[in-house]
């Protein structure tokens, strides 16, 4: 994977990092700078929750790449201590219960800050088409503009020294005030010719795909090593059945030839899901590498997944093997927002650990052939705790 170097001023701390030149903003403050105070919503830059300044002005983290932002200063909820509009904007917040559960508020801050400071006349109605592309499902806005229009209103006829220079600031930059638009009237749209045919959906049950989880998804790498020769786990590796049961929580419940239909069960803290799906195996020998392209849907939350499993396995002696494993997924849905966790990453890691393990385990020549093979299973508990201290140990022995 290439990396790249940046250097950004987060929360007014230098936080220098190799990141993935596709990495979002909103990855890079919370996995990077353990800023977690910015929330991921709908990951596609419509909901607002995850909106924080980049060089003072507002920005959707979640489709802004990291890298976009080398050499600027990134602000987040947790770097309003001293802001004066801030100051004003909080105490407002909590005055005319504009908040309730939340989600939404850091976002709705940066946004409200941004109104204060552009539109210093703004009456409700530019206020509501400002916070537009803020989405609450809790307070229905009306606590959120009260507030917004009592800064406002504070801050009249200069009567914050402080914030009339950051307006005068931002209008030295050209960033000015637009008169609001009158709305056109309904006109329906024409369809056109493209010239590029739509994908089609894939079938039910059967395997999407996984181009979308090679564009925009996450990957997670990895490698175990097993005490037998390399053909011997390449043999064992292309017994679909035999390799499922190595995997904790799943289970298969069609197999056909290189086509498997099944469940993958999961559960890490608050996040439980049951993944019904389908997957395809595509093999070659010469190269001793295989591929598992596999879709499913989650019967609880309705998240759909996709993605490829690739592993390549190495000859490292005559009678042992690595088998390097690179897993790139991608989540939509409810499940989406845990999907690039840092403590998740860790976790899934730790599992292609537990199942090289567990192929150690079925190849060992000792169990008897015919001995039915035992469940793979999983101490979540035990896991987890080791999950944890490692991300601490890491945590405290990195520098910035």
């Amino acid at each position: 994977m290439h990396m790249t170097t940046i250097a950004v001023e987060l929360n007014g701390r230098a936080l220098h990092r190799d990141v993935p030149a596709r990495m979002h903003l909103a990855d890079f403050v919370r996995e990077e700078g353990r800023q977690t105070g910015t929330h991921l919503g709908c990951e596609h830059g419509v909901c607002g929750a995850c909106t924080v300044l980049v060089d003072d002005r507002p920005v959707r983290s979640c489709i802004a790449f990291a890298v976009a932002c080398d050499g600027r200063k990134v602000t987040t909820v947790e770097g309003y201590d001293h802001d004066p509009v801030m100051a004003l904007l909080r105490p407002a917040f909590s005055r005319h219960h504009a908040l309730q559960c939340g989600y939404c508020t850091p976002g709705m801050l940066a946004t409200a800050r941004d109104i204060v400071l552009r539109f210093p006349d703004a009456d409700e109605a530019r206020v509501r088409l400002e916070l537009s592309g803020n989405l609450c499902r809790c307070t229905g806005y009306v606590g959120i503009v009260a507030a917004i229009r009592d800064v406002l209103d504070q801050c009249r006829d200069g009567g914050h020294a402080g914030i009339a220079s950051m307006r005068e600031a931002l209008q030295a930059q050209g960033c000015k005030a637009s008169p609001i638009a009158t709305a056109p009237g309904f006109a329906a749209f024409e369809a056109a010719d493209t010239g590029v045919a739509a994908v089609a959906a894939a079938p039910r049950g059967e395997p999407a795909s996984t181009d979308a989880a090679s564009a925009n998804g996450t990957r997670i790498q990895g490698q175990f090593s097993v005490p037998f020769p390399a053909a011997e786990v390449w043999r064992f590796m292309a017994d679909l059945p035999a390799v499922a049961a190595c995997l904790p929580g799943a289970e298969l419940t069609e197999h056909a030839g290189d086509r498997v239909k099944g469940r993958v069960a999961i559960k890490f803290g608050p996040m439980s899901a049951s993944f019904n799906g389908a997957a395809r195996l595509d093999r070659d020998d010469s190269t001793r590498s295989a591929v598992l392209k596999g879709a499913g849907q989650d019967s609880l939350s309705q998240s759909r997944a996709n993605g490829d499993v690739a592993y390549r396995l190495t000859e490292v002696s005559p009678s042992a093997t690595r088998v390097d494993v690179d897993l790139l997924y991608s989540l939509q849905g409810p499940l989406a927002q845990f999907s690039r966790s840092g403590l998740v990453k860790d976790f899934v890691g730790r599992l292609i650990q537990e199942f090289g393990k567990n192929v150690a385990l079925r190849m060992d020549p000792a169990r008897a052939g015919e001995a039915p093979l035992p469940p793979a299973r999983l101490n979540a508990f035990s896991m987890g705790l080791g999950v944890l201290w490692s991300r601490i140990r890491r945590w405290f022995g990195a520098g910035d």
